[in-house]
């Protein structure tokens, strides 16, 4: 089992100056996750979700924390696919670059970009979405494999070469974010990773687990996007550890609360996180996420998009936060499920910075070193 962390740089009070500091914060802990013995950093791209997410051009980030790591591999958590949002030929010539500067430590994964405010932006039609997404996989993985390449779909490329030429053969691993049991059989039958995000916990991880499995089961393999399959699924694990167990817990929970309200501002028009006030508990913020997530199932439903509970991604009854035994505890029921990498998502919105180093730090010296011990057995 691998052990990574995701980036969104979200910021509750997002100006200019808290701004570039939180990116300055993301570098420090993706540098140390290094130190610590995590295996990858992930940065998801998002445009113009103030609050939620500032990580709008991921490729420059990673390649930042690249320029300052050996070993740790770099993923794109991912990149935003639609042709509107960058063009696939540039998205592939991006990708080999950074592959041969780091000596094949780059990893893909695609997305939709599918909020109306990024779509907005970007002049992006909702119905294009997932076809140029798995159009873009199918650029990708031919162009990196062949000396002159070409293609025509829906868009005419070439012929010409993608130079550099990536490191790993025949290409960097191709992943795609899932959220839904649709999104999770797509993956499959594209022959890759499946990066399982939101906050679903040990029960829900199973079931997509199982929904995944049965997918690879049973498809033919003629929507395979490319020679290499990669049936890899990733969980997120949003986690807090501190010496100071109950801390941890309420800075935990705080900052889930961040990222539901503002999951649910830009997925679901609710209003944009308000400010918590330090006497609020753990019990105050599982009470907002509660009510919270009822209220965008509802928006949703309005909207015509059927959705349960889970599907919002935005709670969590089971966490990680506490004490390292609280985080080993969780991991163990992951690794039960057979999950292939354990995402943690440390980063949110209003837990300080130092007590995202300290929650790295005990990772590194305490859960980490756990699992590596029974593999070694």
């Amino acid at each position: 089992m691998k052990f990574s962390m995701i980036f969104e740089a979200q910021l509750a009070d997002p100006t200019p100056e808290n701004e570039r500091q939180v990116l300055k914060d993301c570098v420090e802990q993706a540098v140390f996750a290094e130190e610590m013995g995590f295996d990858r950093i992930w940065a998801v791209e998002h445009h113009s979700l103030t609050q939620y997410a500032h990580m709008s051009a991921s490729e420059i980030f990673l390649t930042w924390v690249a320029a300052r790591t050996s070993r740790i591999r770099i993923g794109h958590g991912v990149v935003t696919m639609p042709f509107g949002y960058q063009h696939p030929v540039r998205v592939a010539e991006r990708a080999a670059m950074l592959d041969s500067l780091t000596g094949g430590r780059v990893d893909i994964g695609a997305g939709r970009g599918a909020t109306k405010q990024e779509m907005r932006m970007y002049g992006v039609r909702p119905e294009d979405t997932y076809p140029q997404m798995e159009e873009a996989l199918r650029i990708f993985s031919s162009a990196w494999r062949e000396e002159q390449f070409e293609w025509h779909g829906s868009i005419d490329i070439g012929p010409g070469a993608i130079l550099p030429r990536p490191v790993q053969n025949p290409h960097p691993p191709l992943f795609m974010a899932c959220s839904k049991h649709d999104t999770l059989k797509l993956a499959a039958e594209l022959g890759i990773g499946a990066l399982v995000m939101g906050f679903a916990g040990a029960d829900d991880v199973r079931t997509m687990r199982k929904v995944y499995d049965e997918a690879i089961a049973t498809r033919t393999g003629e929507r395979f996007v490319s020679t290499e399959v990669n049936d890899h699924l990733s969980a997120l694990c949003p986690t807090i550890v501190l010496d100071d167990a109950d801390l941890a817990l309420r800075l935990g929970t705080r900052g889930q609360r961040f990222f539901a309200e503002s999951i649910a501002h830009w997925y679901g028009n609710a209003p944009a996180p308000t400010s918590y006030a330090e006497s609020e508990d753990t019990a105050d913020h599982v009470a907002a996420m509660a009510r919270d997530r009822e209220e965008l199932v509802a928006k949703l439903h309005e909207a015509n998009i059927p959705a349960r509970p889970v599907d919002t991604g935005t709670y969590n009854a089971e966490h990680a936060y506490g004490s390292a035994d609280t985080a080993i505890s969780y991991v163990e029921q992951l690794r039960e499920i057979g999950v292939d990498e354990v995402m943690c998502l440390i980063q949110m919105g209003t837990v300080p910075q130092e007590a995202c180093m300290e929650t790295i730090r005990q990772w590194g010296e305490k859960v980490i070193p756990r699992f590596r011990a029974l593999e070694a057995k």
